[in-house]
């Protein structure tokens, strides 16, 4: 069971939402070549919001994430893309199915 997640709320500008898409899209892919990444998932949570969940086996794995390639290139479009700077939540996980 993956023991630590993140979780990132992302808010588009008005007209930057298929840019949003398509930088999620980005994101799993090379989510693939993370080693310590379990899961990575891209979200749409309504029309105006999007958001990523990933997890991890260990605190290591979520560390080597955010100081990864995908959380540089976020950081680097946050100001064109996102109405407000995304949060990122650090979580650990209780209980899984």
């Amino acid at each position: 069971m993956a023991k630590y997640a993140l979780y990132v709320r992302l808010v588009p500008k008005p007209g930057k939402e298929a840019e949003v898409e398509a930088f999620l899209k980005q994101g799993a892919e090379m989510a693939k070549k993370e080693q310590g990444t379990v899961n990575w998932f891209g979200l749409r949570e309504d029309e105006n919001a999007f958001s990523v969940f990933d997890t991890f086996n260990d605190v290591a794995g979520r560390d080597a994430h955010l100081n990864g390639e995908i959380a540089k290139a976020l950081m680097a479009k946050a100001d064109e893309l996102f109405a407000e700077k995304p949060q990122i939540h650090k979580i650990d996980i209780v209980a899984d199915k």
